[in-house]
């Protein structure tokens, strides 16, 4: 059931979180000290209070936990498909991404109330109660979503450490909620695509007579996916006519399908630049068009269009038979 997949998301939210807070500084006897930011447990900073006594420089850490949030699960049988960002050929797939709420901390340790009160004051105005953080969560599909940073509340302690007239330590915590996303493994679309079918069956009224008939279908792209533009329309043409006149005819195959805005052409006859064309193929309307128009091959580029069918596409398909007398 399972298969081995990393992602790296949970450590791009948290990396991402961290960010947040690196830049924060505060001003001490009229110099700037900048807060040093960790990532680990208080109580692991708390052990090095009992080694350290000097608490004259603030440290903010923060302390991821994680929760489920089942009120913003989604359907995770759907999928979705995207092209390579790399060449933009294959397609990539993968189930719909689940839901999750990362619950941070962060705490604020200081000597002296104003060194946390300038942290803290620099941190509330971003919170209302939300910062968007832009992270691309899956790479391989360029899956980029702005993960919501909630603010849930603030909280602070004033505390004593060791002697009660030595030590002194202020924390202020504070709580957020990021509403982050975790995909599935990342798979290849193009082996789900129907490269070809047949269907076998017997035709005939008496054993004698019966035939071994198969028919077999290919499917095929009925649109242009690569854009790519083979020639142009010389002259203007209405919605009835069958012959059109182009710029180029030697950019043209005979047999193959052309789009001239939308509408879908099979060119059954090529007689120097002027084209025989079978209208508004595919269920595509016949219409008008005007001189100059576009004329878009469709599987006419090493990219063939039928290689990055989008899934969901109702393709069309072009079918042969062939048949053999039964013992």
């Amino acid at each position: 059931m399972f298969e081995y997949f990393y992602n790296e998301i949970l450590r791009k939210t948290i990396i991402s979180f961290g960010t947040l807070f690196n830049g924060i500084s505060i001003k001490q006897d009229g110099s700037t000290v900048k807060v040093p930011l960790a990532y680990g447990p208080t109580q692991k900073f708390l052990a090095r209070l009992e080694q350290a006594p000097n608490l004259s420089q603030a440290t903010a850490i923060s302390l991821p936990r994680m929760s489920f949030d089942s009120s913003r699960k989604v359907t995770t049988t759907q999928t979705i498909a995207v092209k390579n960002p790399d060449d933009g050929t294959d397609i990539k797939k993968v189930f719909m991404p689940v839901p999750y709420n990362m619950q941070f901390e962060l705490a604020i340790m200081c000597k002296l109330n104003d060194d946390a009160l300038q942290i803290v004051e620099q941190i509330l105005p971003y919170f209302q109660p939300q910062y968007n953080l832009t992270i691309n969560l899956v790479s391989l599909i360029n899956e980029k979503k702005d993960v919501p940073v909630v603010l849930e509340n603030i909280t602070m302690q004033d505390d004593y450490e060791g002697d009660f007239t030595s030590r002194r330590v202020l924390y202020y915590t504070l709580r957020f909620t990021a509403k982050t996303y975790l995909f599935g493994p990342v798979t290849s679309a193009s082996k789900d695509i129907i490269k070809t079918a047949s269907v076998r069956y017997l035709a005939g009224g008496s054993q004698s007579t019966q035939r071994d008939v198969t028919f077999s279908v290919q499917p095929r792209a009925i649109k242009d996916y690569t854009d790519d533009v083979v020639t142009t329309v010389s002259e203007d043409i209405d919605a009835s006519q069958k012959t059109i006149n182009v710029a180029d005819g030697t950019t043209i195959t005979v047999n193959k399908f052309i789009d001239v805005e939308g509408e879908e052409m099979k060119v059954t006859k090529i007689t120097g630049n002027k084209l025989t064309v079978e209208r508004g193929q595919d269920s595509t309307i016949a219409k008008e068009h005007v001189r100059g128009t576009g004329i878009k091959g469709i599987d006419y580029t090493g990219r063939e269009d039928s290689n990055i069918i989008e899934l969901g596409d109702d393709f069309g398909f072009d079918g042969s038979y062939s048949w053999r007398l039964t013992d």
